[in-house]
């Protein structure tokens, strides 16, 4: 509904049928070959790894990301999408300029075919180590200029300068392994299988009503998992300014908030739940409040 619906009444829709039906057979053989033998595993765990399992889980858990971070941008992003390295000169040279100053190594500078499958912008860091790779939608190198890409690149340098991906790793591993310890516990509670009108307690029934019932719960300290994620966008900005012409990412802004028709004015509570990004006003006043002499603090 959101592809065929939703994103053609605006006219972001690019995705064939064709190409929507190759991406759902793909998704899912992906989940047989990846996600069968890893819930396989910690169900193994969870019957014969003794009542520490959980401990063991999930270090399987935190090495299975670790390993999928690594292995996305090489193996599993090129099955859905054509990358080929950036060969405009004068924009791969201003890139690699950016990336000198701010200290940063890259495997190199790819674009990606979003055009595909919609007419959205974005760029963005995948990978880590040696493996780390800088990607650009062609529908983005289409729609700004040379100074506006090299801006909204040392936004995305932020995150990483300001170690935003490695918090995020540190708190999903922390939420992950308190998740594992609610679940043994609850795994070995009658009350949760009967509250939930299941006679016959295991672990497998134990999994699946856990999968099932936590985003209930999780949702209600979604606000804060966006408040840290616009903090960070917050951050990145100021990177930015300090390393790029912040005019330039001020005028990238516009254009990537109209171009998405993203709004300008959102409703404060639907934002503060599901907004990971803050509005494009207020990250314009902030770049304009250190322009004038404010703290980027």
């Amino acid at each position: 509904y959101q592809t065929f619906i939703t994103e053609e009444r605006f006219g972001f829709n690019h995705t064939t049928i064709k190409t929507w039906a190759l991406d759902l057979v793909k998704t899912v053989l992906l989940i047989i070959i990846i996600g069968v033998p890893l819930v396989a595993a910690i169900l193994w765990l969870m019957n014969q790894a003794g009542e520490n399992w959980w401990v063991y889980a999930w270090l399987l858990w935190v090495s299975f990301s670790l390993i999928m971070i690594w292995a996305y941008p090489a193996f599993i992003a090129p099955i859905f999408n054509k990358f080929s390295q950036l060969e405009d000169a004068s924009m791969r040279t201003r890139i690699e300029d950016l990336l000198s100053r701010c200290g940063f190594q890259s495997q190199g500078v790819f674009v990606v075919d979003g055009s595909r499958r919609s007419s959205h912008g974005n760029a963005y860091f995948t990978g880590f180590g040696k493996n780390k790779r800088i990607v650009f939608y062609d529908t983005l190198l289409e729609s700004l200029s040379e100074e506006e890409v090299e801006a909204v690149l040392a936004h995305e340098l932020g995150h990483f300068k300001r170690n935003h991906i490695k918090k995020s790793l540190l708190l999903s591993s922390a939420i992950s392994f308190a998740g594992f310890a609610l679940l043994a516990w609850l795994m070995r509670s009658d009350w949760f299988y009967a509250s939930l009108g299941v006679e016959t307690a295991s672990t497998h029934t134990a999994l699946i009503l856990f999968m099932m019932i936590m985003p209930v719960f999780t949702y209600f300290v979604s606000p804060l998992f966006s408040a840290l994620s616009r903090k960070h966008e917050f951050e990145a900005d100021e990177f930015a300014h300090s390393n790029s012409n912040y005019k330039a990412l001020i005028s990238a802004l516009v254009s990537l908030y109209r171009d998405n028709a993203s709004t300008l004015t959102p409703d404060p509570l639907h934002s503060m739940f599901y907004d990971s990004h803050p509005p494009a006003t207020i990250r314009i006043n902030h770049l304009e409040a250190i322009a004038s002499g404010g703290s980027s603090d």
